[in-house]
């Protein structure tokens, strides 16, 4: 039973839904879907609704709706666990229009609209919000008191003695843009997806007091229809209707690790744990222990156990585990491997491959003035390793010099998984805010101020390692890690990496202000470009002696303008 008749342990929903062909055509053009799964796959992917309508004038628009909706339906739960809403349903609905315009320009190239064309609008819930994507003219609505809130907006444009014609659909061009929306849920809210043969025609009063009087959902879809039809409409009638019940509230972290297994003691040289043959101790803090061990396979392997201090900690308990369970869905030759396991482990443990070299830290530390090849070729490994991060929507949070090795064959890899954010994750949990989990003086400054996280964040981070290694400080000095707000943030000055000690060119300076540019959306789009301004000057740049003084070389046109003022002030004094 739902606590306090709003939560429960699961997302709990109720639908109705009708379809039935209009009066101008013998065949439903409209198609419609929903998936209410169990489990797994109901915390990390959600409840899916959707619904399509076929333009009028294609004998084979239905079948392009059908596509659709079933593609949706079945290949987003496929997608990767890791993703969010927005990422995994925008790449099944864009390659399913891919699928739709191949198949018109094969069959129709020249009629268009004679072809695999249709609209699309998609709800899905998970966690305590609701997703919408949507292209096209079906709409999505919700009920807001007294009144019917529409969440989307028609792709149409009017033409001359036709009507409003779809300039967006599926099937209509090669590439596709699609609308996102997320709102928060709240219990009883209540989501309509509707196709135009229903809402041109309803009356938005009548629909709030039919589904109130309704014995079921089912009937208050199948009455809005029937009204809409006597009201004059001849077009298909899709309708669908989802009231919330209940909202979740555990943590989906349990569906995807094993939080019960119990916290073992510390193993000696010689030990073995399931197998595996301890060899020594390689590292300890005040969050876990880390042991060389030898694998059954004759492998070494790291094998990484929480510290006893954790042990009432489940929130970081669960986030220790999820190291692993990142790591198996990330495959770079730069992001540390998990290594095969046991399948009934006996205690809390996880286990990776075991990466025989040096941090990044200890190689700053050895190398104090590295050459700018060296530099460029450990921040390209960082990208590529970050890459990897953001094509499964995940943000590494805790991207500094102690977590990234350089093996013997000098090869950088990202390691300690434990401060990732997993989008995916994220999205099923009921209060998704947590302490900032990364080194203060690599976080970002849009952690601190409360604003949007993304890619560009780990940018950051990566702009800080890069500057340091050229120059052996931080780009703000401490003042990074001291903001608490937006005016802190706006007080921030980057300090260049030129000066008189280092011979770092003006241009990948310039690439380096931006990386680490207090605002996200004022650093680079994609690493890509900052890996190309880490390489070649942008053409039609100045050169460095083209710069002013004051930004090649701060330090000394401060001294120099001093020296100036002081011999002004000994040739006044002269005078007097």
């Amino acid at each position: 039973m739902p606590k306090d008749g709003n939560q429960t342990s699961t997302l709990c929903v109720q639908l109705g839904q009708f379809s039935q062909a209009g009066l101008k055509g013998k065949r439903n053009q409209d198609f419609f879907g929903a998936s209410v799964p169990e489990g797994k796959a109901l915390r990390l992917k959600g409840v899916t609704l959707a619904i399509a309508d076929g333009i009028t004038p294609s004998p084979v628009s239905h079948e392009a709706s059908e596509i659709a909706v079933k593609s949706l339906m079945t290949d987003y739960y496929a997608t990767s666990d890791a993703w969010g809403v927005q990422t995994a349903a925008s790449n099944v609905i864009s390659a399913t229009n891919a699928w739709l315009h191949g198949l018109n320009r094969r069959s129709m190239p020249e009629r268009t609209e004679l072809g695999h064309i249709c609209t699309l609008t998609a709800l899905i819930l998970k966690g305590h919000h609701a997703h919408i994507l949507h292209v096209g003219d079906s709409r999505a609505w919700r009920i807001s008191g007294i009144s019917l809130e529409p969440l989307t907006q028609d792709h149409v444009i009017p033409v001359p003695g036709a009507g409003p014609q779809l300039n967006r659909a599926l099937g209509l061009d090669h590439t596709l843009a699609v609308d996102y929306r997320q709102v928060e849920l709240r219990p009883g809210d209540i989501f309509l997806l509707s196709t135009d043969g229903v809402h041109d025609h309803w009356d938005p009063d009548g629909v709030i007091t039919t589904i109130n009087g309704a014995d079921t959902l089912d009937d208050a879809a199948a009455s809005i229809a029937a009204a809409s039809r006597k009201a004059g409409s001849r077009d298909d009638l899709t309708l669908q209707i989802l009231r919330v019940d209940a909202l979740p509230e555990t943590d989906p972290l349990a569906d995807l690790v094993d939080g019960d297994l119990p916290l073992l003691p510390l193993p000696e040289p010689g030990d073995t744990l399931d197998g595996f043959r301890i060899v020594r101790k390689i590292h300890e803090n005040n969050r876990s222990h880390i042991f060389l061990a030898i694998a059954p396979d004759g492998q070494k392997v790291a094998l990484k156990m929480p510290a006893s201090e954790t042990k009432s900690e489940p929130v970081l308990l669960r986030r220790f585990l999820m190291e692993e369970w990142i790591a198996r869905r990330l495959c770079s030759p730069h992001v540390l491997r998990a290594a095969p396991a046991p399948e009934n482990r006996s205690g809390l443990y996880v286990v990776t491959e075991f990466i025989e070299g040096q941090t990044l830290r200890q190689w700053m530390n050895d190398n104090p003035q590295p050459s700018i090849a060296e530099v460029r070729s450990l921040a390209r490994q960082m990208i590529l390793g970050l890459r990897a991060f953001h094509r499964k929507d995940m943000l590494h949070q805790d991207f500094r010099p102690e977590n990234m090795m350089i093996d013997t064959e000098g090869t950088l890899k990202i390691i300690d998984l434990g401060a990732t954010r997993v989008q995916g994750v994220e999205e099923g949990k009921a209060d998704p805010a947590e302490a900032i989990l990364g080194t203060l003086q690599y976080t970002a400054p849009e952690y601190f101020v409360g604003d949007q996280i993304g890619p560009y964040s780990d940018q950051f981070s990566l702009g800080v390692i890069i500057y340091e290694m050229l120059s052996g400080r931080l780009p703000f000095g401490a003042d990074a890690a001291r903001v608490c707000n937006r005016r802190d943030r706006a007080r921030l000055r980057y300090r260049p990496a030129v000066d008189g000690e280092n011979a770092v060119p003006y241009w990948i300076d310039d690439t380096l202000r931006r990386a680490t540019h207090p605002l996200g959306h004022r650093r680079f789009a994609a690493l890509s470009e900052l890996d190309a301004g880490l390489t070649a000057p942008p053409p039609g740049r100045r050169s460095s002696a083209q710069r002013p003084l004051a930004e090649r070389d701060p330090t000394r046109f401060w001294q120099t303008i001093s020296a100036l003022l002081f011999g002004l002030v000994l040739v006044l004094l002269a005078t007097r």
